[in-house]
């Protein structure tokens, strides 16, 4: 994505980059900095010569992200089935920019696009892979997930985009999805690890198979729910019972997830319908797959 997705995001452009790098790593100024299309909504995203990646928040709502990553990918990064972003230097905030920022190591691949997926199967299979690995992650003192609370938080959010949408999707429809994930149990166990946002935007695949997983800055533990979000962003029907098969999903879990997702969508959806296609078709997939789930 390119232009401002946000009222009080701050500009950010190459020259700007290369001003940054010049004053705390002269040694990577002089390679070749364009900006990376993406559909990220918090944080602005240059690859820098061949193999790194500057990452910058648009936003002061992803600063803390920042040394979230920086602190937690390291340590997580050996426990996981494909690569992880490798932080490579943390710059400073400077006159020109106000918050920190970080070089990673670039990661190959491209981002899966819902309805295209080459082996919808495997790519569930990967993914259920994925996220069992992160549940099993046993390293002390992990910050709450962004996402990782409990699902009753967002029914204010969820209604208010609902009626936002009012002849725009089958309010009937996602209202009764939604009254549905209300019902369900919150989830009673130990809080696990989770992405807490595995959007198509921050998987890459090299083909038609997941080779990485980016964009941890909503990591931490909570709810596991949080993590089932991909069967209904990305994975057709036949594909989304293996993941759930393969992650061993109970009903209740289940539900919240789905609900997890649809509160996801109903709420990007009037936001990014103007400023970010491919973030507004996703959640128009989303809404689809979640009322043809509901009504199998």
């Amino acid at each position: 994505m390119s232009g401002k997705m946000h009222a009080d995001e701050i500009d950010i452009g190459v020259d700007l980059v290369r001003r940054l790098l010049g004053a705390q790593f002269p040694e990577w100024a002089g390679l070749h900095i364009e900006p990376f299309p993406s559909a990220g909504t918090v944080n602005a995203l240059y690859r820098l010569g061949d193999q790194m990646a500057v990452r910058l928040p648009r936003l002061e709502s992803g600063v803390a992200d920042v040394e979230r990553e920086h602190y937690w990918l390291p340590r997580l990064a050996p426990l996981l089935p494909v690569p992880i972003p490798l932080p490579l230097g943390k710059g400073t905030p400077t006159a020109d920019y106000p918050w920190p920022w970080s070089v990673f190591r670039w990661l190959d691949g491209e981002n899966p696009t819902e309805g295209q997926l080459i082996n919808p199967d495997a790519l569930a299979t990967d993914l259920a892979e994925f996220v069992t690995a992160v549940r099993r992650i046993d390293l002390p003192d992990g910050p709450a997930a962004y996402r990782g609370g409990p699902l009753t938080s967002l029914d204010g959010s969820t209604r208010t985009s609902i009626a936002q949408l009012a002849g725009l999707v089958d309010t009937e429809g996602v209202t009764a999805a939604w009254d549905s994930a209300m019902r369900a149990p919150d989830w009673d166990g130990p809080p696990v690890w989770l992405h807490a946002d595995l959007m198509p935007g921050n998987l890459l695949t090299l083909d038609g198979r997941l080779s990485a997983v980016i964009d941890f800055g909503t990591l931490g533990v909570g709810d596991p729910a949080c993590d089932l979000i991909p069967a209904w962003n990305l994975l057709p029907a036949g594909a989304r019972e293996i993941f759930r098969a393969a992650l061993q999903v109970d009903d209740a879990t289940w539900v919240r997830g789905r609900g997890r997702a649809l509160s996801m969508a109903l709420i990007q959806l009037p936001y990014y319908q103007d400023t970010n296609p491919a973030m507004a078709n996703n959640a128009r997939y989303v809404i689809q797959e979640v009322l043809a789930d509901r009504a199998e």
